[in-house]
């Protein structure tokens, strides 16, 4: 399969795929022979992906362009995705209904150690499309080394301690995670949920309509309801630890230059006061998945979604840095939870997104994480898209 007319596609965002295929303006197969050939040409380098469907792929891309032909309005159109795991297809039915072409499973952590920010692809480990002897951050390592290195403009991903964000974080892209329980997760511990990386924010943003609205869904009507008045500046706190995190001072300082940045742009109003404290999570977090005393639990949670309650009766959002530390090397994360500033919100369940903050002293990206009330994905998605414009970012 060669690449056709959607050449010029290939660094295009989901939302310019989706609209040139209903346009007819390209096709679904020849954007995805664009994506195959990306694939083949660097992925034996990066290890993004364990596999690559591409004859289901194909077939798929043809079911789409067949579907457009027919008047179908697909809101994905043609979008190359890349789908997060061996297992991972069951979250990417509503993305293929919304037309969206799965072109294969990507790289999560490996078995042979405990740590779970790195992956394993078929080409070997996976590498951080920044710096190759860094990790990309897991355990949606693949998906979010493919989505940074541009592979594919969007990949699902899994957040059940921060492994969409702390990724996106590491690679410079978006990571959302919605509320948990808004969308179906295998989880019995109601800790994880489904999420999603891409480049830009307005494919955060489509994931996020199709996923939130397909049938079988919550729904997202109250999003509306409760999205940002176009203009108003978001109030927002600022903490660069969450009152209990060792956070690198130079990870503080860009992410803290971001916000200083969005703040002086007027898409947000930093309110005064003392930053938030929370207690450290860390204890009830490990007994839910039972290796800790449950009798941690419930004092956290309740002492936590207190002080979180009161912060948003009067703020729009709480922003923190993504990570507390910059991605580490293929040996390991030593002693360091890079967990630390966002497993909080697993535990009380609040929507959180990972957007570009700026690079690091290393030379790698620094994610600037916001936190919202349960529901309000709609003011993380705003904040995402006025970071693009407003902080200054190299893909």
């Amino acid at each position: 399969m060669t690449a056709g007319p959607a050449t010029a596609l290939d660094a295009a965002s989901a939302v310019e795929i989706a609209a040139a295929v209903r346009d007819g303006r390209a096709r679904a197969v020849d954007v995805l022979a664009g994506a195959l050939e990306r694939i083949r040409l660097v992925d034996p380098s990066l290890g993004a992906f364990l596999e690559v469907w591409e004859e289901a792929a194909l077939a798929r891309a043809r079911e789409v362009d067949a579907r457009v032909a027919g008047g179908e309005p697909l809101p994905l159109a043609g979008v190359p995705v890349g789908v997060k795991g061996r297992h991972g297809t069951r979250s990417a039915r509503a993305l293929v209904d919304a037309g969206c072409v799965p072109v294969g499973a990507t790289a999560v952590p490996g078995p042979g150690t405990p740590w779970r920010t790195w992956g394993l692809g078929a080409h070997g480990r996976t590498v951080n499309p920044w710096r190759a002897d860094r990790t990309p951050g897991g355990s949606s390592a693949g998906s979010a080394a493919a989505v940074a290195a541009g592979l594919v403009p969007l990949a699902t991903g899994g957040d059940g301690a921060g492994s969409v964000r702390i990724p996106a974080a590491w690679c410079g892209i978006v990571g959302l995670k919605p509320t948990n329980g808004r969308l179906p997760s295998a989880d019995r511990t109601g800790l994880a949920a489904p999420g999603v990386l891409a480049r830009h924010a307005a494919d955060a943003e489509a994931w996020w309509r199709v996923m939130s609205r397909s049938p079988g869904r919550p729904g997202d009507r109250d999003a509306d309801v409760h999205a940002p008045s176009p203009g108003r500046p978001l109030n927002a706190v600022y903490s660069p630890d969450l009152g209990f995190a060792d956070t690198h001072p130079g990870v503080a300082a860009v992410a803290r230059g971001a916000v200083e940045r969005l703040d002086a742009a007027g898409a947000l109003r930093l309110l005064p006061g003392t930053p938030l404290r929370l207690d450290d999570p860390a204890p009830a977090w490990l007994a839910l998945r039972g290796t800790g005393d449950p009798d941690a639990v419930a004092p956290a949670r309740s002492v936590n979604d207190r002080r979180l309650a009161r912060l948003f009766d009067h703020a729009d959002l709480l922003l923190t840095p993504a990570t507390p530390d910059p991605p580490h090397g293929h040996e390991g994360p030593g002693d360091r939870y890079s967990t630390a500033l966002t497993w909080a919100f697993n535990l009380s369940g609040h929507p959180a997104i990972s957007i570009p903050a700026g690079l690091g002293e290393d030379g790698c990206p620094v994610g600037l994480q916001a936190v919202a009330a349960h529901g309000r994905e709609a003011s993380l998605l705003a904040l995402a898209r006025a970071a693009e414009e407003e902080v200054p970012w190299r893909r």
